[in-house]
């Protein structure tokens, strides 16, 4: 038996404080405003640290954002047995009352219609573990279901965080739950 590589702890604590130190930067203004000088001098980093690690601020960003993308995908995941078609999971409710501490920043990487860098992420996790339970229970559509589920997750998330959605966090945990709970009956 093979064993993944374990990931250095010391440039996982850099990661980390690199991390934090963009959300609380966020906290204080748009990402289109935050300065990598800022950002190291917070993180107690040096600026060629952050380049060993990351490309730029987007890409920190997305990778300070993964964290989201994670929670979406289990709370979609988060029911057993028969769901109830019209009352989205504790979980996914859960979720979507989370996101204001950091909505600006998810807005900034997450575009309207589920596009942007954050909503490739969220799109790419969401098919490929909708697929693999579709695929677990047999069916033969598992392709075309993950990536409906996928695209409307991710679609109706950007929407409603940019404001063209009006629903609080429960209604649209429901609404978004509906239509997924719709797509999986419909083939």
């Amino acid at each position: 038996m093979t064993r993944a590589p374990t990931e250095d702890p010391r440039a996982a604590r850099t990661r980390t404080r690199l991390r934090e130190a963009l959300l609380a930067e966020c906290a204080e203004r748009p990402l289109e405003q935050v300065g990598v000088a800022a950002l190291v001098r917070r993180a107690g980093v040096g600026r060629a640290t952050f380049y060993v690690h990351y490309d730029g601020l987007e890409a920190l960003a997305v990778d300070a954002c993964a964290d989201v993308v994670r929670r979406a995908v289990d709370a979609l995941h988060a029911w057993r047995g028969r769901p109830d078609p019209m009352a989205a999971p504790p979980a996914l409710r859960e979720f979507f009352a989370g996101l204001a501490p950091h909505a600006a920043l998810y807005r900034s990487l997450l575009a309207p219609g589920g596009g942007g860098p954050l909503g490739r992420v969220l799109h790419r996790d969401l098919r490929a573990r909708s697929m693999a339970e579709r695929e677990l229970a047999g069916a033969a559509d598992a392709p075309l279901v993950a990536s409906a589920v996928a695209a409307t997750f991710a679609g109706v998330l950007a929407d409603w965080l940019h404001g063209l959605l009006a629903a609080g966090p429960e209604d649209i945990a429901d609404q978004v739950w509906q239509l997924l709970v719709a797509l999986h009956r419909s083939r």
